[in-house]
């Protein structure tokens, strides 16, 4: 079995008391990885080595120039090494290879990239005075990060965390899900092999409540929090950063509407759809999974999304072509498989799908839900959508908003005012009109309600990586 350490200081390193724990393939549903257990101890030894790294190293000194140069080269080795990460994150967490390689890996150097350029290019504010004195804006680095990354996109939701972190001049201490723990290990190998400073970049492997990420979120020595995960979690976190008053940017559950209006062109609507649930098995916290379709248009849509998510290839998430791979662990698997057996027993029918083979659970339609039935409101996190009807537009925005999450929706029409209508209407960080999943890195990215604290991406990172300073001086003597 393959072996992965912590990075700590600049080097691959052992646990202090020597524990580790096993990365099971969902697939093959056996253990192909041999991980790091990290304690608080090891947690405490990887702050240390950023605040070290921070205070005393070059990192922070280095021009906005110069930082950029480093992570392009990190960029450039993560696409060479592209194959490797691809394959560290289907087989740790069983997402088709043709997503991880084909974009997990590509938007993570893509992020990377754009962080470097952005820095360099972001303005800053500048504002003269009548009384003969001038005033500007200082973005300086906020000191040491704690990124606490995802098991769904595991390099690429580091990567949206380290590179804006990087970029401005602060040191990491990353933190990986234990379910996927490998691609970190190997981020931070490609970063010191960019160039990247000991210490810059730490990467220490473990679990949650009294392990490493409790140790990192309490830690005094921690300027700021960059957590995605669930909402409970988002929580915890947010108590502990409260004792040392430590900034927290949270991206938390979802549970997405997808409003498809009469007047949408039903090809264009189901095939974003279809994405839209059933890309990496359902487990993405943006996922269209409750599904609002208006009342005239619902049969035909029914049926043509049903033939379409009967189409998907399940199978072995190595192998070019599988379009639906496993459910990340045995215990997430537990989770949606009894969240299908809670639907039918509040009166809903699983218009197809189910539990497949192995950990899977196939494309799975549930229909006859109630808009307060678990299914509807609660975040299942797989490859199950309900569908449900709606008459007129109020309608659809209020079956839209009626849910605690508010990361992101979707809505399908070929009429403009509308769509500028319901957008603005939709309680929500994000919303796609006609599409799903396109992204401008320079746009805020984050949840309302029970879906996050804060905004990450372009100018809005800045603002979270760094401690704006005004600077105020006298320019002319009166």
């Amino acid at each position: 079995m393959e072996s992965f350490g912590h990075v700590i200081a600049g080097e691959e390193v052992p646990s202090i008391d020597g524990a580790t724990f096993p990365s099971v393939d969902p697939w093959e549903q056996a253990p192909w990885s041999t991980v790091a257990l990290g304690s608080v101890p090891d947690a405490e030894r990887a702050v240390d080595a950023a605040r070290k790294a921070f205070d005393d190293g070059p990192w922070a000194r280095m021009s906005l120039a110069e930082r950029g140069q480093v992570l392009h080269r990190l960029a450039d080795l993560i696409l060479a090494n592209a194959d490797e990460l691809a394959l560290a994150d289907t087989t740790d967490m069983g997402k088709p290879i043709s997503e991880t390689r084909g974009h997990d890996v590509q938007r993570s150097a893509q992020n990377f990239r754009f962080f470097a350029d952005h820095s360099t290019v972001t303005p800053a504010e500048s504002y003269p005075m009548p009384s003969g004195h001038h005033a500007y804006t200082q973005y300086e680095p906020a000191g040491v990060v704690a990124a606490i990354a995802p098991w769904n996109f595991p390099l690429m939701m580091a990567s949206w965390k380290v590179a804006p972190a990087l970029a401005w001049g602060n040191t990491v201490v990353l933190k990986p899900a234990e379910q996927s723990p490998a691609s970190a290990t190997i981020l931070a190998r490609l970063a010191l092999e960019a160039g990247l400073p000991p210490g810059v970049l730490n990467v220490v492997h473990g679990f949650g409540p009294r392990s490493v990420g409790q140790a990192l979120t309490e830690s005094p020595l921690v300027d700021r929090i960059t957590f995605t995960g669930e909402s409970t979690t988002g929580r915890a976190i947010s108590r502990a950063a409260a004792l040392n008053l430590t900034p927290v940017s949270l991206e938390l559950g979802g549970k997405g509407a997808n409003i498809v209006f009469d007047d949408a062109d039903l090809e264009q609507a189901v095939s974003w759809s279809i994405k839209a649930i059933y890309s990496n098995s359902g487990q993405v916290c943006l996922a269209g999974s409750r599904l609002y379709v208006q009342r005239g248009i619902f049969d035909e849509f029914l049926e043509r999304f049903t033939r379409a998510a009967d189409q998907l290839v399940i199978g072995d998430p190595k192998r070019d072509g599988t379009q639906i791979g496993p459910l990340s662990s045995e215990e997430h698997f537990r989770k949606v498989s009894g969240y299908l057996d809670i639907a039918v027993a509040d009166g809903a029918r699983l218009h197809t799908g189910g539990v497949g083979g192995g950990w899977t659970v196939r494309p799975t339609v549930v229909i006859g839900a109630e808009q307060h039935a678990r299914i509807t409101q609660e975040e299942v996190f797989g490859p199950v959508v309900v569908i449900l009807p709606f008459d007129d537009e109020p309608a659809a925005i209020a079956a839209a908003n009626d849910t605690p999450y508010g990361l992101n929706a979707m809505l399908f029409t070929r009429d403009l005012s509308r769509a500028h209508r319901v957008s603005r209407a939709l309680r929500v960080g994000t919303v796609w009109t006609n599409c799903f999943f396109v992204r401008d890195l320079r746009a805020p990215f984050g949840g309302a309600k029970n879906s996050g604290v804060g905004r990450e991406g372009g100018t809005y990172s800045r603002e979270f990586f760094t401690e704006p300073k005004a600077i105020v001086m006298e320019i002319a003597n009166a």
